[in-house]
């Protein structure tokens, strides 16, 4: 085969198509937690902290080439003085988003596992009576003890 070929073949496989298309629905869901962070959840948090905006909660390591005497008012000017920041509320936004997502991709692993029926084997051996020992189902007759066993 030739190496189009083979490259054709390897993506035509099952698992990649079923892997992209999960990094496809991933990537949308992680938009979609980081705006229900971002948007939804932080700014009641905040407001019930203080009025406090998580992602302008941050630590200002050395300051830019122009620093206000008072402090940078967000960490867009921060970041636009050129100064060095440690960025405390956009890690917290981070973390929340996490847990999220984590507590979501639980979730649907949960519901996925009751949906699917579970594996019931089947019985194929059964015990002899007179000795205990494990027989085949449709043995009539122990090959241990020779007793019967209809």
């Amino acid at each position: 085969m030739s190496m189009a070929q083979d490259f054709k073949a390897f993506l035509l496989r099952g698992n990649v198509v079923d892997l992209a298309v999960g990094m496809v629905v991933g990537t949308a869901f992680t938009g979609m937690v980081k705006s229900l962070v971002d948007d939804v959840i932080m700014p009641p948090i905040g407001l019930l902290i203080g009025g406090v905006d998580f992602s302008n909660l941050f630590i200002t390591l050395k300051d830019g080439a122009t620093a206000p005497a008072d402090g940078y008012p967000t960490l867009e000017a921060a970041q636009a003085a050129g100064a060095v920041t440690m960025n405390l509320g956009l890690f917290i936004n981070t973390i929340i988003s996490l847990v999220i997502v984590g507590f979501a991709i639980f979730m649907v692993v949960k519901a996925i596992s009751k949906l699917q029926k579970p594996v019931v084997a089947e019985v194929t051996t059964k015990e002899c009576p007179a000795c205990c020992s494990e027989i085949a189902i449709k043995a009539s007759r122990c090959p241990h003890c020779t007793s019967d066993v209809a």
